[in-house]
C-alpha cells in the first residue's frame, strides 16, 4: 500500500535511506551520505505533502517524493517540455532486504498514475552518473538522458536528468 507520509514515519524512512546509501557505498556508488537525505528534507516534504511512503505487511520498506516544485540546479537544463506543469521525483528509496521485488516500479507507477491524473505534462528527475542500475531503471520505463546537473555537497561527478513526457 502506497500512502502520504506522516511525521512518525522519518524514523523509519531515515533507517530505510541510511541502509540504502550504506548499500550504494557498500558498491562504490557515492549518491547518498551522512548529510543526505537528510531528516529535514523529510520534514519539509511532509509540509508540502509530497512525501509518500510504501508499506508491505504493515511494514514501512519505501519511500517517494513526488513534487512540483523545481530545484535551481534543473534550470540550465534543457527540458523537453516547458517548465510550467512538471512533477520531479526525488528520494525514491526501497529498502536493500526489499531490493528487486518490484517496489521501486510500483512507487514510480504510482506517480506517474498521479501525474497522468492531475493532468501534468512530464515527469522529472536525477539520478546519479556512477549509479548504473539507476540509469537503466528510468531507461527502460521511456525516461530520457539529458543534460548533467551538481550536487557537490555529495559528489564530484554529476547527476544525469531524466525527463518523461506524458
Amino acid at each position: 500500500m502506497i500512502r502520504k507520509a506522516n511525521t512518525n514515519d522519518i524514523d523509519t524512512i531515515l533507517e530505510i535511506t541510511s541502509a540504502c546509501a550504506n548499500y550504494m557505498i557498500s558498491k562504490e556508488i557515492y549518491q547518498w551520505n551522512e548529510t543526505y537525505p537528510s531528516r529535514s528534507s523529510f520534514e519539509n516534504d511532509i509540509k508540502r505533502n509530497e512525501l509518500y511512503v510504501l508499506e508491505n505487511d504493515s511494514k514501512l520498506i519505501g519511500c517517494i517524493v513526488i513534487s512540483t516544485f523545481m530545484d535551481e540546479e534543473y534550470i540550465p537544463v534543457k527540458w523537453l517540455t516547458k517548465n510550467k506543469n512538471n512533477i520531479y521525483i526525488h528520494r525514491l528509496a526501497v529498502h536493500p532486504d526489499e531490493q528487486g521485488k518490484g517496489y521501486a516500479q510500483k512507487l514510480m507507477d504510482y506517480a506517474k498514475t498521479h501525474a497522468i491524473e492531475n493532468n501534468y505534462t512530464s515527469i522529472r528527475l536525477d539520478t546519479f552518473s556512477q549509479n548504473h542500475k539507476n540509469q537503466k531503471f528510468y531507461e527502460l520505463r521511456g525516461y530520457k538522458r539529458l543534460g548533467n546537473i551538481y550536487f557537490p555537497k555529495q559528489s564530484e561527478h554529476p547527476f544525469y536528468c531524466y525527463e518523461l513526457v506524458l
